[in-house]
């Protein structure tokens, strides 16, 4: 991981540790309905409604848990029109909590300001620290410093930023606004005020050294957190150091927080492992590397995607793509659901190589057995074959990935590779391919003048008339330019 993605990383743990829920219950009835409702766009209203209709008894409990799980899986929309059905139908009579569940997924989904909204409309009963803590949450999550500084300022008069978790929020306000060397202070505030800081507290401020380059200030605050007698020392907190003393080119040091890490770890941890071994392949460690993949799938029931995804980017990164072609094995006969992210982590790694037929042929052997590919995996072997000269293959790859976008509206070709393989159409492809070609490519982005200048050139070449062409472009409103005038010269040579 980079040093960004380790600071999203755990201001995201951070945020999604401020779950208002109760404890869980046995998976309802219910919840089987709802649960395969993936698509954010989809309301579970009508199902929720339907339930009470066909006379099922609906539980406080039960739409806690349902709440709470989608808010787990980060369908926040659907976790909110949940919370809002069940205070509307009268199930639940909100105490602060609740509504600082809901003040949450109102931000969450809304925004910070429909959230101050609903909080400005509670009794005064029910502006706790809870419900201030929400809206605090919600201000920090949007980068809304001043706002945060002075709800934070509002919370201390009243008495109401007792607990660490305020402070983390504003030590994330401070890391998400580039702010680092704001976050000591406000640790250095926590335990002047008798707050505890918290797990979190320290890894965040470890952070603020970190990304500084004051490692002196790192090893200070990691020393403080590791005498702390109410802290247990945490596997994430020694990831977080590991990885800066490696980008400090300090192999010796990440070595020796590594070794911590995997003495911290729960031996179920599936996650653990995979940062242990992402952290191993940064140094080069193929050994380790692969000692911890086999503990890995000794230690855990099963091996998820996400495993699967760590361990063949780490075997990426140091090059052994036989090693990862054997992990590759494991999981098509490991049972788990079809993701294209584990076979496109290898196709990557075969492109990054300039195996482009290699990557190539995995993508023809997923489409052969009925699994999806995506555009934009043709597109980089497409691209590679482009940086060897084999326009042809380029431009089949090319042909495969349009005909895919239908299935992924938001993929867009690369530029660059377009323009070079309109060039090429144009000074050595056929009328039949470069009017294919640029038929095809219409349906993926707009008509522009290079696709025309490829066509004007095809048809040059083989001897046609372009009238027909200039009076097309005019219609769409694309005006010859000095290039199209060297190209129509090209006639009168």
């Amino acid at each position: 991981m980079d040093r960004k993605l380790f600071t999203k990383t755990i201001i995201r743990n951070a945020i999604a540790s401020r779950l208002y829920y109760t404890s869980r219950t046995k998976r309802p009835s219910l919840y089987s309905r709802i649960s395969p409702l993936g698509d954010p766009g989809t309301s579970v209203v009508p199902e929720l409604d339907d339930w009470l209709q066909n006379g099922n008894k609906v539980g406080v409990a039960e739409l806690r848990r349902i709440v709470k799980d989608l808010r787990k899986r980060k369908r926040f929309t659907q976790a909110l029109e949940v919370s809002e059905w069940m205070n509307k139908k009268g199930i639940c009579i909100f105490s602060p909590i609740e509504h600082a569940v809901q003040l949450d997924l109102i931000g969450r989904v809304q925004g910070f300001l429909s959230a101050e909204s609903y909080f400005n409309n509670l009794k005064d009963q029910d502006k706790t620290e809870k419900t201030y803590g929400a809206l605090l949450n919600c201000y920090v999550r949007q980068c809304q410093t001043e706002k945060s500084l002075s709800h934070m300022q509002k919370m201390k008069e009243m008495g109401f930023a007792s607990s660490a978790l305020n402070y983390n929020d504003m030590m994330c306000l401070y890391t998400n606004v580039g702010q680092h060397e704001k976050v000591p202070d406000v640790l250095t505030e926590m335990k002047e005020n008798n707050v505890s800081p918290d797990n979190f507290s320290y890894r965040i401020c470890i952070n603020s050294y970190g990304v500084r380059s004051d490692l002196k200030g790192m090893e200070r605050i990691l020393k403080e957190m590791e005498c702390q007698p109410h802290i247990v020392m945490d596997w994430n907190t020694y990831s977080v150091v590991a990885n800066f003393y490696i980008k400090a080119g300090l192999p010796h040091k990440a070595i020796d927080a590594l070794k911590k890490l995997e003495e911290k770890l729960d031996e179920k941890d599936g996650l653990a492992y995979n940062h242990l071994i992402s952290l191993y392949a940064k140094l080069g460690k193929k050994d380790e590397v692969l000692r911890l993949w086999g503990l890995e799938k000794s230690a855990c029931n099963r091996c998820i995607n996400r495993d699967f995804i760590g361990m063949l980017e780490s075997l990426v990164r140091l090059g052994e793509l036989e090693e990862a072609e054997k992990v590759m094995k494991e999981w098509e006969s490991s049972g788990n659901c079809y993701d294209f992210r584990v076979p496109n982590t290898v196709i990557v790694g075969y492109s990054e190589k300039g195996l482009h037929e290699k990557a190539e042929a995995m993508l023809g052997d997923l489409m052969e057995k009925g699994k999806a590919t995506t555009p934009n995996s043709w597109s980089i072997v497409a691209a590679g074959y482009l940086h060897k000269g084999e326009m042809e293959k380029a431009l089949e790859c090319l042909k495969v990935a349009f005909s895919l976008h239908v299935e992924d509206k938001g993929w867009k070709p690369n530029p660059k590779v377009i323009k070079r393989i309109l060039s090429w159409l144009g000074d050595k492809g056929n009328v039949g391919d470069a009017e294919a070609f640029v038929s095809t490519l219409r349906t993926v982005i707009p008509l522009n003048r290079q696709m025309y200048h490829a066509l004007i050139k095809a048809h040059i070449r083989g001897g046609k008339e372009v009238h027909e062409l200039l009076h097309r472009m005019k219609i769409d409103d694309i005006d010859e330019d000095i290039e199209t005038e060297k190209i129509l010269g090209m006639k009168q040579t």
